[in-house]
């Protein structure tokens, strides 16, 4: 039976076995920075791919660009970030603790939650302090949405005092008035401090695409609606950077902006929704484990937003990709400060007009996060002859950082030899592995512990008829197949998504 997802669990066997790593551990580490290991480095590498297949090799209409991190400061302004990027935070007087507002609200309600599951103990009926429980934390979510969407700091205090939320450090209610804070990273670029220009790292890698709106228009003779697509890193000053890999200050995403003719902008907000969701399906997660949530506080920029939310062990739904309906917003923005035009032209209309924009935006490192998540798999297998277990990692193939493991049974009588054999025809088609060190069971089981789905062992009677046994990571189950018949085998399996 599997044991229930402890998120602790998941975030030290990263660590284990080559995933994520502290940036800069051997100096006690950079709070919310983490570098990617040899596995974390390839499933990341994966999804990235995957992303970028189907976003511009299964559209006509869409293709992708690289822009760069830097940008020019009034690209800030115009967008909004220099006045807008911003969120509420509080400090506790006696621990001099800060903490974004929203976060610490949901904190309390996350724990009033866990109080309400503590009480009702799996009850098949739910008793009366678990449902009171309940209803408190879903009131306080209310409030909180509203008071954020309404900008109402002195509400958000209120909320925080009325119900005793205190600092988890002084466990105090001593707080300071809330104020907003911005989340930018401000830089020079110039070689004399004095004479430097003011730089920010990018906070979102939607305003490459923007900017260079007609760049790619023109040189791609791109007719409406069509569009761009970005993979790139972006950078936070995050107040309470929290959460492993969820929240970091240094952070990749997947941008698409999809440029559209005003006015239709209701149907291609529907569009990309489901087009999206369909795209999560194909992670190998099943579809109860996603949630669509409407914003109630639209961004400044926005008509229609909604967020695809995952169920992450611990935390329960929490955003992963948001669909954005921003209208003409940033490309009028960005024809105001620049005085260029940047209008397209639509010859079935004979007349020259700003597109609005849908944008999806998908933060790489929270599908990383929420496919390891969804993932990872405690399985006890004992029997009534012995105890035993295995923690297996339960990638969809076409993610799994290694595909195929090659293990010769014994390091003699030419069984490596085959293996290398074999390693060589499928090394140019997919990520192979190979090793000869310890029984073939503990290989077996390490294997699981990185969620490679199928490993081939050689053996003597491999020398004799060149069959191989295949074992399933899922199932365990095991196969004898002619050897010949691996490649097409594993490629078959990648490939069905």
């Amino acid at each position: 039976m599997p044991k229930q997802k402890q998120l602790q669990d998941i975030i030290s066997h990263c660590k284990e076995y080559g995933f994520v790593f502290q940036s800069s551990e051997i100096y006690d580490g950079l709070q919310a920075v983490y570098d990617y290991g040899q596995m974390g480095a390839e499933l990341k590498k994966n999804i990235k791919d995957y992303w970028w297949y189907s976003m511009t090799r299964m559209h006509d209409n869409i293709v992708g660009i690289d822009a760069a991190i830097f940008m020019h400061p009034t690209t800030w302004k115009a967008s909004g970030h220099v006045d807008n990027f911003n969120d509420p935070m509080i400090d506790n007087k006696d621990s001099k603790k800060r903490y974004r507002v929203d976060h610490l609200i949901e904190g309390y309600i996350s724990d009033v939650l866990k109080k309400a599951d503590e009480v009702s103990d799996g009850a098949t009926v739910e008793n009366f302090e678990a449902y009171n429980l309940r209803n408190h934390a879903k009131e306080v979510l209310s409030k909180l949405e509203a008071l954020l969407a309404a900008d109402d700091y002195a509400g958000l205090k209120q909320l925080i005092e009325e119900n005793n939320i205190k600092c988890a450090i002084s466990g105090t209610c001593n707080w300071t008035e809330i104020r907003q804070f911005n989340l930018m990273f401000g830089t020079q670029m110039g070689s004399v401090a004095d004479d430097a220009d003011m730089v920010y790292l990018r906070p979102e890698t939607a305003q490459g695409i923007f900017v260079n709106f007609l760049n790619v228009q023109k040189t791609g003779r791109m007719k409406i609606p069509f569009g761009i697509a970005q993979i790139g890193k972006a950078f936070r000053n995050e107040i309470v950077a929290r959460g492993f890999i969820f929240r970091m200050r240094e952070f990749e995403q997947m941008e698409m902006q999809f440029f559209i003719k005003p006015g239709t902008q209701k149907e291609w907000y529907g569009f990309w929704k489901e087009t999206r969701m369909n795209w999560h399906r194909t992670l190998g997660i099943p579809e109860n484990q996603y949630n669509f949530h409407d914003h109630v506080k639209l961004a400044h920029y926005a008509d229609a937003a909604c967020d695809i939310e995952y169920n992450f062990p611990d935390w329960g739904f929490k955003e992963v990709e948001g669909i954005h309906s921003r209208t003409d917003f940033d490309l009028s923005r960005h024809q105001e400060f620049s005085k260029k035009k940047l209008t397209y032209f639509d010859t079935e209309e004979n007349k020259h007009y700003i597109p609005y924009v849908i944008e999806t935006s998908i933060g790489l490192d929270r599908t990383v996060m929420m496919v390891l998540s969804e993932a990872y798999e405690e399985e006890d297998l004992s029997t009534e002859e012995k105890k035993d277990s295995r923690v297996v990692l339960r990638f969809a193939p076409h993610l799994a950082p290694i595909k195929l493991a090659v293990l010769p049974l014994t390091k003699k009588d030419g069984l490596p030899v085959v293996a290398k054999e074999l390693m060589d025809e499928c090394r140019p088609h997919f990520k192979c592995f190979y090793e000869e060190k310890d029984t073939i069971g503990k290989r077996y089981r390490r294997q699981d512990a990185i969620g490679t789905p199928f490993c081939v062992t050689i053996d003597h009677q491999t020398l004799e008829d060149r069959t191989v046994t295949v074992r399933h990571r899922d199932s365990m189950a095991q196969e004898r197949i002619p050897i010949d018949m691996v490649k097409d085998l594993v490629l078959e399996k990648i490939r069905q998504f």
